[in-house]
């Protein structure tokens, strides 16, 4: 009989959700963590991220202050306190995973997992046999093969960094790379921005790009498209960033946010016949199963759709079908997705781009406008908002916003599009007034193609 049905590597959100709902339907449960209980999500990536966040909102909150009558004294930002309060706080929270983990009656291991065979985890040296083994090691920041990068940090570091850098280039052009952009602007850093290719958020809707590139520059994001970090050189100053259009920039730290690959280096799973793709990541099915029958994988490192609520979701899933005899599949279709940027960026569905590929014909509706808060502040700051709807049964199809509140938004609309709302069901919903949000039920009328919008 084997030690485990079911042995998870990785505790981080969709091993630790697997592991607990199958614990729940009575199966015995073994999981294995080499770092922190709780993953990226918790120690590296979406927690501390939002505090980031937070805390570089005050800048303009302070300076806006003063529209509405308020005078705000002399204030200074303190690294080393957010630092502090921050790491306390993701202390606490893995508390919680640990003792989650336990009164689900999970059995943890702290130590490196390395797959032996199709039905052994080896943990420093000891083995545990399962019926079932689950792969949730997730991702891992990538950085570029180029003269000096070992000078370099990544998002992993950068939420520990012992001193706030005065000058820091971030090379890269997706979510993680802008949300530090306007992290770092916000709290006082002076930020430039390198992107190889000519428009930021590669994926997003295009005018959600455009716009949302526009509006970090007007923050003080000094956002260079089509040009890219060649080599990094130690300085007496600093580091030196060359540039693939010939600029020398000295600044404090350099940051690549550059992507990340699956983290299933070193734990065994191609020796043990598992396929990975041409990144590294696990091979899966509908299901998340291997091409090996008892071995599964959910989350970052099967590169499907990297976000952390989805990692949960096929955790969930998985457990359900294999222990509660109620089998799901996982739905990657119409994911809600959030942007900390500055603005923010909320969106659900299909891109514009995308509709005009999979529906004969589309009907687009967008405004652009000052929301009513900087009426006062004078802040030169607009909300963007569209909606994507498939011509041939008037359903809403795609949802993008930029603006305040927006990814609070896109998860309410998130279940109006899953549930196949139609336009005209966003037409006779009432608007919530004074909000940005009731633009999104009084867009009556369609834009002409490519038209841009009209700033009110």
């Amino acid at each position: 009989m084997s030690d485990f049905d079911l042995f998870v590597v990785g505790g981080g959100s969709g091993g630790v959700a697997c592991a607990r709902r199958a614990a729940s339907h009575g199966a015995r449960v073994g999981l294995v963590e080499e770092s922190r209980m709780g993953g990226t999500c918790v120690h590296r990536g979406c927690i501390p991220k939002k505090f980031l966040v937070y805390a570089s909102h005050f800048h303009h909150e302070f300076e806006d202050a003063a529209g509405y009558g308020w005078t705000v004294g002399e204030s200074s930002f303190d690294w080393a306190t957010m630092v502090a309060a921050k790491c306390k706080e993701l202390d606490r929270l893995e508390s919680i995973y640990r003792r989650l983990l336990k009164e689900s009656g999970v059995t943890s291991f702290d130590g490196h997992g390395a797959l032996i065979d199709a039905n052994t985890v080896e943990v420093d040296g000891a083995r545990h046999s399962a019926d079932t083994l689950l792969v949730a090691t997730g991702g891992w920041p990538f950085i570029p093969d180029l003269p000096g990068s070992e000078l370099a940090i990544t998002s992993n570091e950068a939420f520990d960094l012992p001193e706030l850098p005065e000058r820091i280039v971030i090379v890269g052009g997706g979510y993680i790379a802008c949300e530090f952009a306007c992290i770092f602007n916000g709290l006082g850093v002076e930020v430039v921005q390198l992107y190889r290719s000519d428009m930021i958020l590669r994926g997003f809707d295009m005018d959600v790009r455009e716009i949302c590139c526009e509006e970090m520059r007007k923050t003080g994001v000094d956002v260079r498209l089509n040009e890219n970090a060649v080599k990094l050189e130690k300085s007496s100053n600093g580091i030196v960033v060359t540039t693939s259009q010939g600029n020398r920039l000295e600044v404090d730290q350099v940051m690549f946010a550059t992507g990340r690959a699956p983290n299933t280096a070193g734990i065994g799973i191609e020796e043990v016949g598992v396929e990975l793709n041409h990144k590294g990541a696990v091979n899966v099915d509908s299901g998340s199963c291997s091409n090996v029958a008892n071995i599964y994988a959910v989350g970052d490192c099967t590169d499907r759709v990297n976000l952390t609520p989805v990692a949960i979701h096929e955790g969930r899933c998985l457990a359900e079908t294999l222990y509660n005899n109620n089998p799901q599949i996982p739905d990657h279709r119409n994911i809600p997705t959030a942007v900390f940027t500055q603005p923010e960026i909320g969106t659900v569905g299909m891109s514009e781009e995308d509709a005009r590929t999979h529906c004969a014909a589309v009907d687009i509706y967008k405004t652009r406008f000052r929301p009513l808060k900087h009426t006062l502040t004078g802040r030169d700051e607009t909300v963007f908002m569209k909606l994507v709807v498939d011509r041939s049964n008037d359903r809403v199809v795609g949802c993008h916003m930029i603006g305040s509140g927006a990814g609070e938004m896109s998860q309410l609309l998130g279940v109006a599009i899953k549930a196949g709302a139609t336009k005209a069901q966003f037409d006779e919903t009432v608007a919530v007034h004074p909000t940005s949000a009731e633009e999104l039920v009084t867009m009556y009328e369609p834009v002409t193609e490519h038209d841009p919008g009209v700033m009110e």
